[in-house]
């Protein structure tokens, strides 16, 4: 080809927009002549090197100089084009075609291998300093691409004005643009290789986005200064196993609103947030995910933008100042994390290049049916490198305590949600997805190497083996477990009018015979009080004063069983309503008694279970618990003692409206007992029915314990007695 017919290619594929490599063309390049500048300059009618004036090559939007050798010595490396569109505004910029490749080999290396864990800091869109020229560098993994174009606020949307290079066989693309900065919006433009269809896609790495309907990436770069130094230390130092871990699930759009019904700002919500967390006691609050997505009715767990904090409560150092605020206040925070599944939505990671690239291709592996979404295919190196990257990310870049994985149970089974035919077996002919099991795996070694102290809790419904145990013992490597079973069965019993609850008792007891086989958190989720499942307080049987009597039991059942504890927002004050993620709380009912004391109950469930090592010591361990009854199904009652190594502590419950006088109960040691909880205490609400503060042991022997003791057990109520000597 002459040099002739090679420049009109060149030509032809960059007027085109099928330029896999416009480097190589555009840029400073030797010529028969010497030396020549081609750039780049769709919608130009003159432009100037330099100052100097180039020359429109065969009326295309190229533009060329002719260089002598001296002329080319005395080029600065990074050189100045100017331009003038026909409106007669004139244009200056770095020119982005005299930037060498950015992205190193073992970089693109380590990636294609799966194995680069701060991916995030290529890909993407990162302000940047490069040979002291500032911009913006650009980076995306698109293999199957033609051509590849970063588009935006700065170039018109126009897809031929920054078509990027394509580094090697990595399949990714990068492009450093001069002059841009924090604030721009961006796309990128993807021509498939397959079929030269346009695809506009937003960054899978974007660091933030725009305020949804709207879908543009923002150029963004974290100003924010940690203050939670000590905080993290603490964390990596911390025997989380044997302290108290008490959750408050929260949805930031409808905890709280301000008096239009709009979103509170982050910072807003770190405000009020600190203050209600101070003041019901708990150790940590649990976020429903906060990367962007577009439907508020997902609550977040359909995701569009795993790396973006969403734009509708501020910008992501908005949300790093929330983090901050409680971190220095000795609160943690964690987040659900969603890698089971993502939405099909056109702009984002759906058949991002055209391919099923994030997805399989197969629909039996690929597309979720219960859900309409996709799965991620967790057998490609470069879209497990994205989800554990992203992990990290949240942990370290945003300080974030721990991921709750959300659905690991369909990340587990190929025949989850699906009939014979809908599924495809795994090569040893099991229902195991084996690919899901190493990326789980893996991800949770990382995440435990690198972000000491941080916690992994997988939201499991099945008995899978091993959930919270560690790889090196055959198991997946999460720190906790959500007791599905626990959480299930206890529902159902409050469900039951008491008249029938003796039938049921099982359904109490049966969780300590596998509650000491993971690490469990004991949830009360938002889950379970949405699709017309009813509020906690809804689901209870009888009249007002049972409802909220019932709630309390279930709350002081849930806090005195071993295990972490997690309570959805509006639980904690006894909300009638079924929540609904458009609108705030129910804040006003705490203007009324039952209310202010069932939230009154847990703050004081909260201070005892963090102040008495009986309640947490020992909550994975059979030694922190022991039946004193439970076989009393007759009259619905239960009793059992909470040990830690210099404490022990009597809890008894009660599930039938009647009050339970004289009570004759085992107990472990003769002496004085102290009652120091009370569900039907007065200040909750109750009817006062109690011990009046002492009960003395008897020497007489009982249920299998050295001495016994008489008690009052309320109705609908519960009460712990603490050994006093």
């Amino acid at each position: 080809m002459t040099e002739t017919a090679d420049v009109s290619q060149h030509l032809q594929w960059m007027e085109n927009g099928v330029h896999g490599d416009p480097f190589s063309f555009l840029g400073l390049h030797r010529d028969n002549n010497g030396w020549l500048v081609r750039v780049w300059l769709p919608g130009a009618n003159k432009g100037w090197l330099e100052g100097q004036p180039l020359r429109p090559l065969a009326g295309s939007a190229c533009f060329v100089a002719h260089l002598s050798e001296d002329q080319k010595n005395r080029l600065p490396q990074h050189y100045r084009v100017a331009w003038e569109e026909d409106d007669g505004v004139r244009h200056d910029m770095v020119s982005p075609w005299s930037f060498a490749q950015q992205a190193g080999d073992l970089d693109l290396h380590l990636f294609a291998e799966g194995r680069h864990w701060h991916i995030y800091n290529l890909l993407g869109a990162h302000p940047s300093c490069i040979d002291g020229v500032d911009g913006v560098y650009f980076a995306v993994w698109a293999p199957a691409a033609k051509r590849v174009s970063v588009i935006g606020n700065f170039n018109n949307w126009h897809g031929l004005r920054h078509p990027m290079r394509v580094c090697g066989s990595s399949g990714v693309w990068e492009l450093f643009i001069p002059g841009l900065q924090c604030g721009d919006l961006y796309k990128f433009e993807i021509l498939c290789g397959h079929n030269n269809a346009l695809r506009i896609k937003t960054d899978p790495y974007a660091s933030q986005m725009e305020m949804r309907p709207e879908t543009a990436s923002v150029v963004c770069r974290s100003q924010h200064l940690w203050q939670d130094q000590q905080w993290m230390q603490q964390r990596a130092e911390a025997d989380w196993q044997h302290q108290p871990i008490s959750i408050y699930e929260l949805h930031l759009g409808s905890w709280a609103r301000d008096e239009q019904g709009n979103f509170l700002n982050y910072r807003e919500l770190a405000q009020r947030l600190l203050g209600y967390l101070q003041h019901t006691g708990f150790t940590h609050v649990e976020l429903l995910p906060v990367a962007e997505h577009p439907l508020d009715q997902s609550w977040g767990y359909q995701t569009s933008g795993y790396y973006a904090p969403t734009s509708r409560f501020g910008t992501p150092d908005d949300l790093r100042y929330l983090i901050d605020l409680l971190h220095q206040h000795g609160i943690g925070v964690f987040l659900d994390w969603v890698p089971a599944h993502f939405p099909r939505d056109d702009f984002a990671l759906a058949r991002f290049d055209g391919t099923a690239l994030y997805e399989h291709q197969d629909p039996r592996q690929g597309e979720h049916l219960e859900w309409g979404t996709y799965i991620f295919n967790y057998g490609r190196n470069e879209v497990r490198n994205f989800l554990i990257a992203n992990a990290l990310y949240w942990l370290q870049e945003f300080h974030i305590d721990g991921l709750r994985v959300d659905a690991v149970a369909s990340m587990l089974c190929l025949d989850y949600a699906r009939e014979d035919g809908q599924w495809l077996p795994n090569r040893y002919g099991g229902n195991e997805n084996l690919e899901a099991i190493e990326f789980i795996k893996t991800l949770n070694h990382e995440v435990h190497a690198q972000c000491p102290g941080a916690l992994m809790m997988a939201e499991e419904s099945t008995s899978w083996p091993l959930v919270s145990r560690p790889t090196w013992m055959g198991g997946l490597g999460f720190s906790m477990k959500w007791n599905m079973g626990w959480m299930n069965d206890t529902l159902r019993y409050f469900k039951q009018d008491p008249i029938y609850r003796s039938h049921h008792h099982n359904q109490l007891t049966f969780s300590q015979m596998y509650a000491y086989s993971e690490n469990f958190v004991l949830p009360l989720s938002h889950d379970e009080v949405v699709h017309l499942k009813g509020s906690l307080a809804g689901k209870m049987p009888g009249d007002n004063w049972q409802k909220m009597a019932n709630l309390r039991l279930l709350l002081a059942w849930q806090w005195l069983n071993p295990g972490k504890k997690l309570l959805f927002m509006g639980g904690e004050m006894g909300q009638w309503t079924e929540w609904n993620e458009a609108v705030s709380l129910d804040w006003n009912l705490l203007n009324y008694p039952d209310h202010k004391g069932i939230q009154q109950l847990v703050c004081d469930l909260n201070r005892l279970y963090r102040q008495a090592p009986a309640l947490h010591q020992y909550e994975f361990e059979q030694q922190g618990f022991e039946w004193i009854e439970c076989n009393d199904q007759q009259h619905s009652l239960l009793s059992f003692i909470r040990k830690g190594d210099q404490e022990c502590m009597v809890c008894l419950f009660n599930f039938l409206p009647l009050p339970r006088q004289h009570y004759q109960v085992g107990m472990p040691h003769p002496g004085t007992w102290q009652e120091i909880l009370n569900t039907d205490a007065s200040l909750y609400g109750g009817s006062n029915v109690g011990n009046q503060g002492t009960v003395f042991t008897q020497e007489q022997p009982l249920m299998g314990k050295p001495c016994s003791a008489t008690v009052n057990i309320p109705p609908l109520g519960a009460v712990v007695l603490k050994y006093q000597g």
